[in-house]
Order: structure tokens, then C-alpha cells, then sequence
């Protein structure tokens, strides 16, 4: 077996990866308690989606300065991968090994920020706690401990199954 090369998606730099991605915004646009809930839940609260936005927000914001300081941290990686004269196996392989752990990082950086730019875009459209699958709601308790969730418990276990 022979395994595939990667096609270089996940080796984007910070600012390819981040530049065509929506600016946040923090106007509300749907009123909070006609946000998705179970039966049996209280509606979300004007104060509960505030601290929903701010968390995703703030998380926004994190992941954009990590991947700043990533792109940085990669190009100087990559810099100096190019002139190995001099370096013997074990330090070309401790190269390799930090350079490809930071791409790694990066590319997961860069698949939370695209989730959670996501999920204020959801929050702001209203569909914010709607299983993405199914349509039924989500959970305010499951949204509130995992912001990002796209999909129900039923869905998530189901698509889980599957791969």
C-alpha cells in the first residue's frame, strides 16, 4: 500500500486560511428566546446568548492570534529546513518532526476558527442550537458546554457510527 501524499490543504498559513473567512459581528438579529430548545427547557435568556456570543467570540479571537503567532513560528521552520549542511540524521529529523507538528497545530487551529466563526454565524441567523442533520433542536445544556455543536446527541452518535 502506498500512502497519499497530502494535497497541501492543511499547510495553509494563517492569513490564506483566516483571509476568506467572515469578519465576526455582534449585532443580534434573532431575539434570544426564539432560539432553539428541547421540550422541557427554559428559553435562552437574553444574558445566557450574551455569554454564548462573548465566549465565541472571545474564542475567535484566540484562535486568530494563535494562528498569527503559527504562521510566524512555520515560516521560520520552513526557513530553516531548506540548508541542513551540517546537521546530522537525528537533527534533521527533530526538524521535520517540529515542522510538521506545528502544520498540524495550525490546520486544527484553522478548523476550530472555521467552526466557531460558524457557529456566530448561526447564533446571529437564528438556527443556533438546530441539529444541522435532523432539524430538531440540539440542547441549550449541550450548546452551553459545547458551543460549536452542529449536530444533536441522536446524529453526532449515528455519524460517530460511521466512520
Amino acid at each position: 500500500m502506498v500512502a497519499k501524499k497530502s494535497t497541501g490543504t492543511a499547510r495553509k498559513t494563517a492569513a490564506a486560511a483566516t483571509s476568506g473567512l467572515p469578519k465576526v459581528r455582534v449585532t443580534a438579529v434573532t431575539a434570544p428566546g426564539d432560539l432553539a430548545v428541547r421540550p422541557g427547557e427554559d428559553p435562552w435568556t437574553p444574558v445566557e446568548v450574551e455569554e454564548a456570543r462573548s465566549e465565541l467570540v472571545s474564542e475567535v479571537l484566540r484562535l486568530r492570534a494563535e494562528l498569527d503567532a503559527s504562521e510566524v513560528a512555520i515560516s521560520g521552520l520552513m526557513r530553516d529546513s531548506g540548508d541542513g549542511a551540517g546537521d546530522d540524521q537525528a537533527d534533521t529529523g527533530t526538524k521535520n518532526i517540529t515542522r510538521e507538528s506545528e502544520l498540524a497545530l495550525a490546520a486544527n487551529a484553522t478548523s476550530m476558527l472555521e467552526q466557531t466563526e460558524r457557529a456566530l454565524e448561526r447564533l446571529e441567523a437564528g438556527t443556533y442550537g438546530l441539529c444541522e442533520n435532523c432539524g430538531k433542536p440540539i440542547g441549550k445544556a449541550r450548546m452551553q458546554a459545547f458551543p460549536r455543536a452542529t449536530l444533536c446527541v441522536d446524529c453526532k452518535q449515528k455519524q460517530e457510527r460511521r466512520h
